[in-house]
């Protein structure tokens, strides 16, 4: 997903679409809607064996439309002559994402939530890209920490201010943007059933009713809160992850299968902070449920999400990122192992190969490889011919390109991630 923060300070080379859409007849999708409420309800059941059994019939109903996105796949060229950084090029890469971040924040304790177009995903970005840039020996380091224990401060009042543990949503209403947009939707509905109250506190978002949406932001925030406690060892930063894994922990699993995913990666990465197995159970249950179903397992496009949604190349990475957060931590005599792995090595197969045509969400494909780069030897020996190094190798040609050009297509956190891959840190 690309940050709303746009760090593009010229135009970004024109990207081409290479894919057919989905093209379904009107008794095909009102069969779809129906199996999507046969799924929701073994879902809140908590029903593993219907759950596959009803994703396993809208795979039958899409046919041979399974797997294809519901917007067509666009790929952007690299450069021919494009050349990865040099060794001498990463201490000042990240330079001019700190101008622009001081020129553009937005966010600060005590603003008014209903008056910003802005989501903590982020703030949540801004801190994973500069501690990861720290990591890679960037020139501007104690700047850089100055600007993530402020975003995080941010974080941990927003949290608090919703009271429940999550890290809500701005509740602005008509805000500009699909977030904002989708979010309008569920504030009218909201309104219109007597239960905004439930729904908006102190002006952010708190409650979703088992939609899901609140998971995005609130799973990002927490993952870059454990981050930046590593960093700092301050311990507000740590308890604030934790609330916010506690809240993830207690929400039931929806039909969106990405939205589960940014629980998940939370809830392995608290695990992983913690060592409590409260948090890895938790983890395994959402994806048995909420991720490794939704995926074709055969056919041409094995390895892809079904539906049309979670088929696109952004969602499709935001799950590879979430599975590769919980292959990480997981046991190696773990009984979900396998099926965990064998989900992360179809997606990676399914569309790593894409990179041969050009770039597809390259923030979302970053923040998903740099992570099945740091998997456990034990791990990373069952994709090592998945082609994630061609795949960075590519990511990093067409960035460096960008960089030198000043037209990075980068957000904050792919960028800094991939400087400190760069350097060899893998984390």
């Amino acid at each position: 997903m690309r940050t709303v923060i746009a760090f593009l300070l010229l135009a970004l080379p024109m990207c081409v679409s290479a894919q057919d859409t989905p093209k379904l007849d009107a008794a095909t999708r009102q069969k779809l809607r129906r199996a999507a409420v046969d799924l929701s309800a073994a879902i809140k059941a908590e029903d593993e064996a219907e759950i596959k059994k009803v994703a396993k019939r809208s795979v039958e109903l899409l046919g041979d439309q399974a797997g294809l996105p519901e917007a067509a796949d666009e790929f952007c060229p690299v450069p021919k002559d494009a050349k990865p950084l040099a060794p001498d090029e990463l201490a000042a890469a990240f330079d001019p994402y700190v101008g622009y971040i001081g020129k553009q924040k937005w966010w600060k304790v005590d603003l008014d939530p209903t008056k910003t177009n802005h989501a903590l995903r982020e703030v949540a970005t801004v801190i994973e890209g500069c501690l990861a840039a720290r990591r890679a020996g960037a020139a501007k380091s104690d700047e850089l920490l100055t600007i993530t224990t402020d975003a995080g401060d941010f974080l941990v009042w927003a949290q608090q201010r919703a009271g429940t543990g999550v890290f809500p949503f701005p509740a602005v209403r008509k805000g500009t943007g699909r977030p904002f947009e989708v979010a309008e939707r569920f504030y009218q509905q909201a309104e219109k059933d007597g239960k905004l109250d439930q729904v908006i506190k102190n002006g952010w978002a708190v409650e979703d009713f088992d939609d899901g949406g609140l998971q995005f932001d609130n799973g990002l925030a927490g993952a870059a809160l454990v981050k930046l406690f590593e960093a700092t060892k301050d311990d507000k930063y740590k308890k604030a992850a934790v609330r916010a894994a506690d809240w993830a922990s207690t929400r039931r699993v929806v039909t969106n299968w990405n939205y589960n995913s940014f629980s998940v990666l939370l809830l392995a990465e608290v695990y992983r902070l913690t060592g409590d197995d409260k948090y890895l159970a938790a983890a395994k249950k959402k994806a048995r449920l909420g991720l490794l179903p939704g995926q074709l397992t055969e056919g041409p496009r094995s390895g892809r999400w079904a539906d049309a949604h979670n088929a696109r190349p952004a969602y499709h990475y935001i799950m590879v990122r979430g599975l590769a957060a919980l292959a990480a931590v997981l046991p190696k005599d773990d009984p979900d192992l396998p099926a965990v792995v064998g989900c992360l090595r179809l997606a990676l197969l399914a569309r790593n190969p894409d990179f041969e045509k050009g770039i597809v969400n390259a923030d979302s494909t970053v923040e998903a490889l740099v992570r099945v780069k740091h998997l456990p030897p034990h791990v990373a020996e069952k994709l090592a011919t998945c082609h994630t190094d061609e795949a960075l190798a590519a990511l990093e040609r067409y960035a460096a390109d960008g960089f030198r050009a000043k037209k990075s297509p980068l957000g904050p956190g792919a960028w800094g991630l991939l400087l400190a891959n760069r350097k060899g840190d893998h984390r």
